[in-house]
């Protein structure tokens, strides 16, 4: 059971990854696929490309922000839940448990964090 649950939440989280990176091709427009025929475009048809490539971007922040709280979330579960058993087996040991607990916590907030930064970069500079 735990192994067909590992392998649903890897597939899932697979899936994930590849929606997120497949969402600015997407979002791509003619000029940037390759067609060699400009078309002369009105004003509401370019603020329409513009809205949509802004929305595009809205989309791939939150899924990238998304997906980090949610691995995030995941691992400080696992990582709690170990700590705690580790703890309750052998409490002589609960300094040294929860000080590598604390700097894994730490790394983990660490790459959520760097998702941010990432999302922000995705609708500020992109």
């Amino acid at each position: 059971m735990k192994n067909l649950f590992k392998r649903i939440i890897t597939l899932t989280m697979t899936l994930m990854i590849v929606l997120a990176v497949a969402a600015p091709a997407f979002a791509a427009n003619e000029d940037a696929a390759g067609a060699d025929v400009q078309t002369e475009q009105t004003v509401e048809n370019t603020e329409a490309a513009t809205d949509n490539a802004i929305g595009a971007k809205g989309i791939a922040a939150g899924i990238c922000v998304g997906l980090a709280a949610a691995g995030g979330a995941i691992g400080m579960g696992l990582t709690s839940a170990k700590s705690t058993d580790s703890i309750a087996r052998q409490p002589e040991t609960s300094g040294e448990v929860r000080t590598t607990m604390m700097l894994g916590l730490v790394f983990i907030e660490t790459a959520i964090i760097y998702a941010l930064v990432v999302a922000i970069l995705i609708i500020f500079v992109l």
